[in-house]
């Protein structure tokens, strides 16, 4: 494969959706109704939970801005109707306040939600760096034709994930290695990914770390699969993710190439443990994730 030029993706049209689905409709005060995009997939993605209750607890503040999140996944999401947003104001403090989110759909709870909020303040700072003139830039790696041409090449493609890559993405991503993607070598569980919307968001801090939340749930829980030489094209497996937490360190704009870092440092009980950490093409740490999924072998 050859490298494309880092020319900037141009589907906006697939963006301005993204932002349709993050952009909830108030019922009352605290509650909102979130729509699912009408892509044939069994059940709601994660990360579009995830952002529709960061929206859904970012509007009940004003003054902070959200520095971590830590979310349960209850139920499978249905994508045929809406999701209900509850808010709950737990605290208002002066310097921190936190939100509870509850997501309901057939009068059952599907996901749970606290997220912090805090005052911008001055303090200590530091962070562990990573060593960027190692890393392939994302203007060598294989672009978005060539990454839609080899997945939708692949034997065995669900349907659902055929439509994602035929079709305009809001995300566009390019892996540093390819290997896991053909081959069922078992590999370090480990795995560094380019990632960016595909064209400028509006400029809104807030919004901008909803789409962040939306994007880091799309390859994480993949990772703990390398070790066993498998991928998610590899059948017979049930995948879900079960929780996820995010903390947001520094400032970022969702458009521009963040490198996200991938790990998994142990499956077991039909469990996979994944971390990540997003960088700017500087090297600046921009947030940190952890989150565990089912991984269940079926018949």
């Amino acid at each position: 494969m050859t490298g494309k030029s880092d020319t900037h993706g141009t589907n906006g049209s697939a963006v301005d959706r993204m932002m349709s689905i993050l952009d909830l409709e108030q019922i009352e005060a605290d509650r909102y109704r979130g729509q699912s995009p009408k892509d044939g997939w069994q059940r709601v993605y994660g990360g579009q939970v995830i952002g529709q209750a960061l929206v859904a607890a970012s509007r009940t503040v004003t003054g902070r801005q959200l520095h971590s999140l830590h979310g349960y996944f209850l139920r499978p999401g249905d994508p045929t109707i809406p999701i209900f947003y509850e808010v709950e104001r737990v605290r208002d403090g002066k310097s921190f306040c936190t939100r509870r989110v509850v997501a309901f759909q057939h009068g059952k709870e599907i996901f749970i939600m606290s997220a912090s909020f805090q005052i911008a303040e001055e303090g200590l700072e530091h962070q562990i760096d990573i060593d960027m003139d190692t890393v392939p830039g994302p203007e060598t790696l294989p672009g978005e034709a060539e990454m839609k041409a080899m997945m939708l090449s692949r034997p065995n493609v669900p349907e659902p994930v055929k439509r994602y890559w035929e079709r305009d993405r809001p995300i566009e991503f390019r892996p540093i290695d390819l290997t896991h993607y053909v081959s069922r070598e078992k590999l370090p569980p480990r795995q560094q990914i380019w990632v960016r919307s595909s064209s400028p968001m509006p400029d809104d801090p807030a919004l901008q770390k909803c789409a962040l939340a939306y994007m880091s749930d799309m390859t994480l829980l993949d990772t703990s699969l390398f070790a066993h030489g498998l991928n998610m094209f590899a059948g017979r497996l049930q995948m879900a993710s079960l929780d996820h937490a995010m903390w947001f360190h520094r400032p970022f704009e969702a458009h521009d190439w963040m490198l996200y870092v991938q790990d998994s440092p142990s499956s077991s009980n039909a469990r996979g443990f994944c971390r990540g950490t997003f960088y700017s093409k500087g090297g600046d740490l921009i947030a940190s994730v952890a989150q565990e999924g089912l991984i269940r072998r079926v018949a």
